[in-house]
């Protein structure tokens, strides 16, 4: 016969509330326990459940394999950190400890590890019934001495992501951040059975739980839930709210962005701008959003972006710990490889490399790609394009052909303003990880006067990829891939047709033919022959060619276009402007830059456009 106990007994025999034992009956987290009438009976032997919050010792195991696996897609700091090979970033936490700002937000490009790292600072800081510094004794912090180790797993944390926040409506975005929230709600179940809370507290977590809590409620979770926290332990708790900003972008992409920025503002007020009940607060995001006022107020915020020097080895892998992985993996050769691909960023004075990619290349063999691209949306370098004026069209050209551009950047650059002000274009690149700040030159209180390029070869290719496929109506995929074959197989006459084909083609495709064809034109060029080639328009011999397309190996055949354009033209004056361009190439002696560079074969093209009509010279 099975002996049982009440939810009273088991409660004193366990040392927490007599709620939160019936929860745990409820929730079926007891074997065996049943319900008689309105009360749950447990049997006498039963064990108390563990804490879920965290369970120290779950993922330390006594024996490693010899070669540590790789922490693909791992932001659980407990499994990354005794599970896989980790590359130890817990000094950021005696950084932090060593100012404590109220409230310090990072801003990094996605896939840079700052989930991996909110993790981190969740298990370090946390208060939990198990002892968690069995997951820092062997890392840096540790070593640090007795003031750090003090803080660790000392205070209540409230802790969610909106990483995977990414839905095609405000609607279906509301109903998963407060899924999010009241997940979080549940985590911190203790509050229910908690002497100190009142009532009507009790009653507001029960309506957050059920789903029934209204929007200004939901709104007020990190207020409410912080004051309950720090009643219940007497321990102001810390706020940690990763990827911020992904439901923003979300919401600008689909056309809800002023709602979810509206909830947002409330949710994110109500936790951090003066809350008596905080201790710390930490955000990460792809941007600052300042101007959008969604931290109105909040003068606690201390701002940790790509270009500030704070914090700036501990978001992606540095070289050192590139080189000790490629040694411990047994490929220390790959490392020059490994940097002409993945390398390139600078956060601050730190040199950076891009932690998911190099972690998928060592994954896949070693064999260089572009890993980046599949984890998330590209869609911005799209909309760049279709708002691209000349300017632009010139600058994106310059960087697709490897070279570097000088731009001023707002590090608190917003979404709507890539559409409203074209020099916030660039920014946002930088900070996403489209670009990087070769040099700084100087600030401008929160902005700089930045020299950029792309990083590496793997977001030369996201550029590339991105911009043919906004391209496409100029010039089509199926051209793409002939042309480079030609290239590739050294067939100068048939590379001389496609391209003629390509300039009677591309014009077509314009109502009104002008200079945003020529800049079209020209970067899908740049872009469809930049592994071999590079396009410019500069001066060489007596005057400036409008595109010239240098082969990088003098094997290829150089091309040189010289653009003309009228309105209303004839066939017969249009056939006069394509001589006369083709004529002011050989005049003006354009090819002696590639003659120079031992550059034998050269197309020229003398190209007259008058609407949609075109006469193509070939000299």
């Amino acid at each position: 016969m099975v002996n049982y106990m009440s939810t009273k007994e088991a409660a004193a025999l366990w040392g927490i509330g007599d709620r939160q034992v019936a929860n745990l009956c409820k929730n079926g987290d007891i074997p065996g326990a049943v319900k008689q009438g309105r009360s749950w009976m447990i049997p006498a032997d039963a064990k108390k459940p563990a804490d879920k919050r965290i369970k120290t010792g779950e993922y330390i195991q006594s024996a490693k394999p010899a070669t540590l696996p790789l922490p693909i897609g791992i932001s659980d700091y407990r499994l990354a950190s005794s599970s896989y090979y980790y590359i130890d970033k817990t000094l950021m936490i005696k950084d932090f400890l060593d100012e404590r700002p109220m409230v310090s937000l990072f801003t990094r490009p996605r896939r840079f590890g700052k989930t991996l790292n909110m993790d981190m600072l969740r298990v370090f800081f946390e208060k939990s019934e198990e002892d968690t510094s069995a997951y820092f004794k062997n890392k840096k912090i540790w070593a640090c001495g007795k003031y750090y180790r003090d803080f660790q797993g000392k205070y209540p944390v409230i802790y969610v992501t909106f990483k995977d926040v990414k839905c095609d409506s405000w609607e279906d975005t509301y109903d998963l951040i407060c899924q999010i929230l009241r997940n979080e709600v549940q985590r911190h179940r203790e509050l229910l059975n908690s002497d100190r809370i009142s009532t009507y507290d009790k009653k507001y977590l029960e309506e957050v739980l059920e789903g029934s809590a209204s929007e200004s409620d939901m709104a007020m979770v990190f207020l409410n839930l912080s004051r309950m926290l720090h009643t219940h332990y007497e321990t102001a708790p810390i706020i940690i709210i990763d990827e911020y900003d992904t439901p923003i972008q979300q919401g600008h992409t689909l056309g809800y962005y002023d709602k979810v920025i509206g909830f947002m503002r409330n949710l994110f007020s109500g936790g951090l701008k003066d809350n008596p009940h905080l201790s710390f607060g930490f955000l990460t995001g792809i941007l600052r959003v300042a101007k959008e006022s969604i931290f109105s107020g909040l003068n606690n915020i201390t701002i940790n972006s790509i270009l500030d020097n704070k914090y700036s080895s501990y978001f992606g892998f540095t070289p050192d710990e590139v080189k000790e992985m490629a040694s411990y993996y047994g490929v220390p050769e790959k490392y020059d490889e490994i940097c002409e691909w993945y390398d390139g960023y600078r956060f601050g004075k730190s040199e950076i490399f891009n932690p998911w990619s190099v972690i998928n290349y060592f994954n896949s063999g070693c064999e260089p790609k572009a890993f980046w691209l599949s984890t998330g949306s590209n869609e911005i370098i799209g909309e760049v394009i279709a708002q691209a004026d000349q300017d632009i069209y010139e600058k994106l050209t310059s960087l697709v052909s490897g070279k570097t551009i000088v731009s001023y950047v707002d590090t608190s650059v917003i979404y709507p303003q890539i559409k409203q002000n074209p020099s916030a274009i660039y920014s946002f690149l930088l900070v996403a990880g489209y670009l990087n700040a070769v040099k700084v030159d100087s600030s401008f209180g929160d902005d700089y006067m930045c020299e950029l390029a792309l990083p590496n070869k793997e977001i030369s290719f996201v550029y590339r990829k991105e911009i043919l496929q906004k391209l496409n109506n100029i010039i089509p995929q199926s051209t793409v891939i002939a042309v480079q074959e030609a290239i590739y197989s050294g067939d100068g006459q048939r590379i001389q047709k496609l391209i003629h084909d390509l300039l009677l083609q591309s014009v077509s495709c314009f109502d009104t033919v002008g200079e945003n064809f020529y800049h079209g034109f020209m970067l899908g060029l740049c872009t469809m022959l930049s592994g071999s080639y590079t396009t410019s328009n500069r001066e060489s011999g007596e005057g400036r060619y409008d595109i010239q397309i240098l082969p990088k190996t003098p094997v290829l055949p150089g091309i040189l276009i010289e653009l003309k354009a009228e309105k209303h033209c004839s066939q017969e004056k249009l056939e006069q402007l394509a001589g006369t361009a083709l004529e002011q190439i050989n005049s003006r002696k354009y090819e002696v830059d590639m003659v120079a560079r031992g550059v034998s074969v050269i197309f020229k093209y003398g190209v007259a456009f008058s609407g949609k009509n075109v006469v193509v010279a070939v000299g």
